[in-house]
């Protein structure tokens, strides 16, 4: 954390940029009270980058709209129900919310909402005491009613109340309480984790959209596995993302294989340092995260004790791949997510046999066109998957990784290797061999992408004359 002076020039400038101003000045004319709460002003106090601008007041959603409505450039109401109006100005969007006094029932998430008096009854309900903090404007005065400060320089996540009653509140502060120990490098307190630990289970009652939702941004943040550590040893991975701590293998007696969790959590920070290195200020690539974090869950279910103490896990990139896209798709991600994660998964061993024996170009661009459109990302999950403490074989594997990207573009170059397509496209297939749309047109291209493949570029009039004489021996009956 900055220094104490820094922090206050943060808060300062903070609560005089034009779009708080103007918010504040407005409230204050109204006779309405207005702060800034929760994450500007713990990342303004840290010294972080500020992009979201979150605030609460005593004026009720019908106020907040009579004085918002005027200055914004646009107004939505969709969560007024909730106490919440958003609005934009120019660049900024944000939200205004009414204090909060909710209360929940024990059994689903969802509170009663019921609208509080006072700002510090608000910010009791909040998660943790680093997000229970406001900022009081116009006057420019911080409220902290539960120590988040002290919290902030310790480094430490904490519930404002006992984390039986956070937690019991709403499930979903467990997985927040990892994620903030990824985005901010924070600890989480003995206390804390002990509640995450013996209340694991009531995660069950959070939608997968929401449990998702906090995946997702617990991966994206710079070193995601503090956070993902809390999740396995808390056991709330036991219920969100199981094929995780799965990976937690018994280690043989004789040590012939390795922890693969660990090696998991590695390929995960290599790759990050390879999407950062290759893509430098690019958004966190989550579909090369999630691939690198669940590339070996298929070894559980193919590991095999071999003779002499030996141990295989043949097919497990497969498997792997089948398991993703089931857990994947039952946490709500997208379509295209899943694909190509599963993708990645299925392909990350295909290089090994590279450094082994020399490829051939019909090899090479079968890698490529394999891979598709997840090409440079199996680059980056590839040379990530390579932990072997082995200098001497890490350096052959690199090398040899190096070796086949100059293939790729050389190969490229030479024949937009990218785009690997059949010389001839379905319409002329279906005019020089006289079809219609059907099973002989995709067999017909298939036999064209072979040869493609095989031999490179041949043109139109090679491959029709190729074409047209696999077709004549299809034709003929055999004798």
């Amino acid at each position: 954390m900055q220094s104490v002076a820094e922090s206050l020039e943060r808060l300062g400038a903070l609560a005089t940029t034009p779009t708080v101003d103007r918010l504040a000045q407005a409230f204050a004319t109204a006779g309405h009270e207005l702060s800034l709460v929760g994450g500007p002003v713990r990342d303004a106090l840290l010294g972080r980058e500020v992009h979201d601008l979150d605030f609460t007041t005593d004026a009720r959603p019908d106020a907040i709209v009579a004085v918002v409505g005027p200055l914004a450039d646009a107004i939505w109401d969709i969560g007024r129900a909730f106490g919440t109006i958003g609005a934009r100005f120019g660049d900024d969007t944000v939200e205004i919310t009414t204090y909060r006094s909710d209360s929940y029932d024990g059994v689903t998430r969802k509170p009663e909402v019921q609208f509080g008096e006072s700002l510090d009854g608000d910010l009791l309900r909040r998660d943790f005491t680093v997000n229970a903090l406001a900022l009081r404007v116009p006057e420019i005065r911080l409220v902290d009613p539960s120590g988040g400060v002290e919290d902030l320089i310790a480094r430490r996540i904490t519930t404002p109340s006992t984390p039986e009653i956070s937690f019991g509140d709403d499930p979903l502060r467990m997985m927040r309480a990892a994620r903030f120990a990824a985005q901010l490098g924070f600890v989480v307190d003995d206390e804390t984790r002990e509640a995450m630990a013996g209340m694991a289970e009531r995660i069950d009652i959070v939608s997968a959209e929401r449990v998702r939702d906090e995946l997702t941004k617990l991966l994206q943040a710079d070193d995601p596995r503090p956070g993902i550590e809390l999740l396995v040893e808390s056991g709330l991975a036991d219920h969100v993302l199981p094929e995780v701590p799965a990976l937690w293998l018994e280690v043989d007696e004789h040590h012939h294989h390795k922890d693969v969790y660990q090696h998991s959590l590695t390929v995960l920070e290599q790759a990050i340092g390879y999407e950062k290195e290759r893509h430098p200020g690019a958004a966190p690539d989550l579909v090369l995260r999630l691939a690198a974090l669940l590339h070996d869950i298929g070894k559980p279910a193919t590991r095999r004790f071999e003779a002499g103490g030996a141990v295989s896990f043949y097919h497990h990139d497969v498997v792997g791949a089948k398991l993703a896209k089931k857990r994947l798709t039952a946490l709500r991600f997208d379509k295209s997510t899943v694909e190509s994660v599963a993708r990645l998964i299925e392909l990350h061993l295909r290089f090994f046999g590279y450094s082994d024996a020399h490829w051939t170009d019909s090899a090479v661009r079968r890698y490529v066109r394999d891979a598709g459109p997840e090409l440079e990302r199996l680059h980056m999950l590839t040379r990530a998957d390579v932990t072997t403490r082995n200098r001497r074989k890490a350096d052959r594997l690199g090398f040899a990784y190096d070796d086949l990207e100059r293939r790729i573009a050389e190969l490229q170059a030479q024949e937009e290797l990218d785009a690997v397509r059949p010389d001839l496209d379905g319409e002329q297939v279906m005019r020089l061999l006289d079809l219609r749309p059907g099973r002989e047109v995709g067999q017909a291209l298939r036999f064209l992408l072979e040869l493609r493949l095989d031999e490179g570029p041949l043109g139109e009039e090679e491959a029709t004359r190729r074409l047209l004489e696999w077709w004549a021996a299809r034709q003929t009956p055999p004798q």
